[in-house]
């Protein structure tokens, strides 16, 4: 079980990627749904699998980082189309350009980073990326519209962060 465990990390992780480079079928909330689902599937293996070995437990947390940064992107974005539809232009970007430019590459890092810090047991890293984040786009969420889009975008990115992390943790019990 911990091997298809590992196994669902990785194809989690490449979906993910397959739908932030260019899948733009179906609707940004089914793609996101769909990450989630796949993700609970993968989290409900790894738990029914018991005690992983060290070595599975490394190649778990490096799939987790990349199945968090790869699929992460459509997970926000659906969650952020659910939330207001008039707000995310076609094929899944910002109407507007210029509300919270670099928004995807930043929850690359933002993800990755809380990742990391939960599969590290220093789970205080959640603050510091996040405060990291916010106090650069200080200036930018005056606008109501981005700062709207800022929380549930962040919300969405650390609770994927966090659930692809917490497969890693479900293989260790």
């Amino acid at each position: 079980m911990n091997v298809a465990a590992l196994v669902l990390l990785g194809l989690t992780g490449a979906v993910g990627l397959v739908l932030a480079l260019g899948g733009r079928s179906p609707a940004p909330q089914v793609r996101a749904a769909g990450m989630v689902a796949l993700l609970a599937v993968t989290a409900g293996t790894a738990w029914a699998g018991g005690d992983a070995t060290d070595g599975l437990l490394g190649g778990a947390a490096v799939l987790a980082v990349l199945a968090s940064v790869a699929g992460g992107g459509p997970v926000a974005v659906g969650v952020l189309h659910a939330a207001d539809p008039a707000a995310v232009g076609v094929g899944g970007g910002a109407q507007d350009p210029e509300i919270l430019r670099g928004g995807a590459w930043i929850g690359v890092l933002e993800r990755a980073a809380l990742t990391a810090t939960l599969l590290a047991g220093w789970p205080e890293g959640l603050a510091v990326a996040l405060a990291v984040k916010g106090l650069g786009r200080f200036d930018e969420l005056r606008s109501p519209a981005a700062a709207e889009r800022f929380i549930v975008g962040t919300l969405a990115s650390a609770l994927w962060a966090a659930a692809c992390a917490g497969v890693v943790v479900l293989l260790r019990v």
